[in-house]
């Protein structure tokens, strides 16, 4: 489908096209701004809702091993140490206890490390900062990352470290420009949400399993759980204060019953969604003024979900969250209700209300009023002053200490789109630090763009997309000052461009957007 022009109303300017790449990308990149004035605030716009393929991206992630294996295939592939041990015919219980054992098993995992299931979530890691460094597709990227948080779920719960890379790919990335009803239905089946939140274990009060499975009972189903209908009510469809009672959670819980996993290990669908209609609740169910007549078996659960994606109490919910990314902490509320309003019309489809959000007056009006998360902040960055050659450790390690390690946010909720968790003293140091690393040529993996000596306004285009403010411009033309008294050059009139960068890096216009 080709990109058709949306309406902006603003003029093309450095500012607006600096505001348009903070919000809409992962920052400016020279390449990136290039191709906005080219095409135009609007036509940019247009071409990233419907993106081309990028052949350069797909040939870069080419090379990661398990990027496209299945749930089975990655259980299978990266097992557990333990299992790793068992499959060497040694007793894990007698490793513990044998330091001679101990250190064969050592220098084998050395010589092995590849096959660790750790391998699955930083090769996903590595993905997800190439993809948001170099993609074309940069509004997509943002989206991904929006929507997974959204539906959130962690890595380090259990199984759900081998279902992480699958769930991106599978539930997340096809629908980010599609109907939300279908987001929401590729979420609730996917093997790593019906794990995060337990809805594999729920099943009918009075159920139980046949003796020759149960003989693991503490891995097998015990009775409801209402963890997933919780969430889903609360933070993936109405928001918590839609007015759904405890009442609505347990019917809605009584609805998914059956959801579950197909877990016999020998069969090719190992680790995928299976309902099972022995463990359904039949029985007629009331949830939120929604009545689901006994006798429904899957589809019970199927309703429940036509019902909520396409409530009015949703769309609020979903409009809000939206415009809080892109446009502030706490939103006009008169932007909401128009966003809303776009979902509700066009039936929940994601590129119509994306683009009510990004061709709003209030969206324009919003330059520094976001602070970058920690993903955002180590992805702009790179993108202002340099090339992504590889990526390292030390792109992966400035994520963990700013408290944002890729797909490890324990609580359902996902990373905040707000700046409280993320501004405090200390994590403006780490800020600082790595912006003074990365502009200096410090941080392996990446390769710095940036002349040798050149003026505050030349070097803040670049890195900035504009002029920097008067009280930046103040505090760098001291700290320049300074640096040249304490060298002796007092003289000098160009001092390097790889400091001023680091410093425009941990100014308050970098990490305000």
């Amino acid at each position: 489908m080709s990109a058709r022009p949306v309406a902006l109303p603003v003029p093309l300017s450095d500012e607006t096209v600096a505001h348009l790449l903070n919000r809409a990308a992962f920052g400016p990149s020279p390449e990136d701004v290039a191709r906005v004035r080219e095409l135009g605030l609007d036509g940019w716009l247009a071409e990233q809702l419907r993106p081309a393929e990028d052949p350069a991206i797909t040939h870069r992630l080419s090379g990661f091993k398990t990027l496209g294996l299945s749930v089975a295939q990655a259980m299978a592939q990266y097992p557990t140490r333990k299992k790793q041990l068992e499959s060497m015919g040694l007793d894990p219980a007698q490793v513990k206890e044998d330091e001679a054992l101990q250190a064969r098993v050592k220098q084998l995992f050395r010589d092995e490390q590849d096959t660790l299931p750790r391998e699955i979530l930083i090769e996903a890691t590595q993905a997800r900062l190439i993809r948001a460094i170099q993609s074309r597709r940069q509004l997509e990227e943002v989206l991904v990352d929006f929507w997974f948080n959204h539906f959130n779920v962690s890595a380090e719960k259990g199984r759900t470290r081998w279902m992480v890379t699958a769930y991106e790919r599978d539930a997340i990335r096809p629908f980010v420009f599609g109907r939300f009803r279908d987001l929401l239905g590729a979420t609730a089946k996917h093997p790593a949400m019906l794990w995060y939140l337990d809805n594999w274990q729920s099943v009918r009060d009075g159920f139980e399993l046949p003796a020759r499975m149960s003989k693991k009972p503490d891995k097998q189903p015990r009775g409801l759980n209402e963890n997933y209908a919780r969430e889903l009510l609360e933070l993936h469809t109405l928001g918590v204060d839609a007015g759904y009672t405890q009442a609505d959670v347990h019917e809605a819980a009584r609805a998914l019953t059956g959801w579950g996993l197909e877990v016999r290990p020998k069969q090719a669908a190992f680790g995928t969604f299976a309902f099972h209609l022995p463990a359904h609740d039949d029985g007629e169910k009331h949830v939120f003024g929604l009545t689901l007549p006994s006798g429904g078996g899957q589809a019970d659960g199927e309703r429940l979900l036509d019902f909520l994606a396409r409530h009015p109490a949703t769309a609020r919910h979903l409009a809000r969250q939206l415009c809080q990314r892109f446009v502030a902490d706490e939103p006009p509320p008169a932007l909401v209700e128009r966003v809303a309003q776009v979902f509700l019309a066009t039936d929940g489809d994601l590129r119509a209300t994306t683009e009510a959000v990004l061709t709003s007056p209030e969206f324009w009006a919003s330059t520094g009023g976001k602070t970058r998360t920690p993903l955002e902040f180590v992805a702009s960055a790179v993108r202002a002053v340099g090339q992504l050659d590889e990526v390292m450790p030390a792109l992966v390690q400035p994520l963990e200490r700013l408290g944002m390690p890729l797909y490890r946010c324990a609580p359902p909720t996902g990373y905040a789109d707000t700046a409280a968790p993320w501004v405090s003293a200390g994590a403006l140091v780490t800020r600082i630090n790595f912006g003074l690393a990365l502009a200096q040529g410090r941080v392996r993996g990446v390769k710095v763009s940036l002349p040798a000596t050149a003026s505050l306004d030349v070097v803040s285009r670049q890195v900035l997309g504009h002029a920097p403010s008067a009280s930046t411009r103040a505090v760098i033309e001291q700290a320049v000052a300074q640096r040249a008294e304490r060298s002796g050059d007092e003289q000098a009139v160009a001092p390097e461009a790889a400091f001023l960068a680091g410093l425009l890096l941990g100014s308050p216009d970098f990490q305000k957007q």
